[in-house]
């Protein structure tokens, strides 16, 4: 008896669509990149600090409309944009603190049990650390503070 099966190979059209092979790492465009970015970082620590507005704005409402799903998202929101800019505004430590604070707020499910206490000292340690400009993990007070949210956030999420 034969089989009765047929393959049909279908042929690859994303590459014809997507403009052809692609090239090596263009060197002068990363240069480009880098001085636009140099020439804007004198700019950074206003922006950095128009970040730490919003994060302070956020817990101003839960604090005055009290904890609910949407000032709790308004919390996550917040710190994962300093997550992503932190390291970018040459503050590591921000990102590493957000990042943590990101954390502990991350599943919708589970947001609203989160120890108001424990987002507190998330959102005053990032305002310390931009006030203070410790900018890394370097610096020894920056280094325990992260290093004790960052175990205060995993002792919550294992309990």
């Amino acid at each position: 008896m034969s089989n009765p099966a047929q393959v049909i190979r279908q042929p690859n059209t994303l590459l014809a669509k997507v403009g052809g092979s692609f090239g090596g790492i263009n060197a002068d465009a990363i240069a480009k990149a880098e001085e636009a970015l140099k020439a804007m970082s004198g700019q950074f620590g206003q922006w950095l600090q128009d970040e730490v507005t919003k994060l302070d704005a956020a817990q101003a409402a839960t604090r005055s409309q009290g904890y609910s799903p949407e000032t709790a998202e308004a919390l996550f929101f917040r710190a994962h944009d300093l997550k992503g800019l932190g390291t970018t505004y040459q503050y590591p430590l921000v990102t590493r603190i957000a990042g943590s604070l990101c954390k502990l707020l991350d599943d919708p499910a589970l947001r609203m049990n989160a120890p108001m206490i424990l987002i507190d000292a998330h959102v005053d340690a990032i305002r310390a650390v931009v006030r203070d400009q410790i900018q890394t993990d370097e610096h020894p007070t920056g280094r325990v503070l992260v290093e004790t949210l960052e175990a205060e956030v995993a002792a919550y999420r294992a309990a």
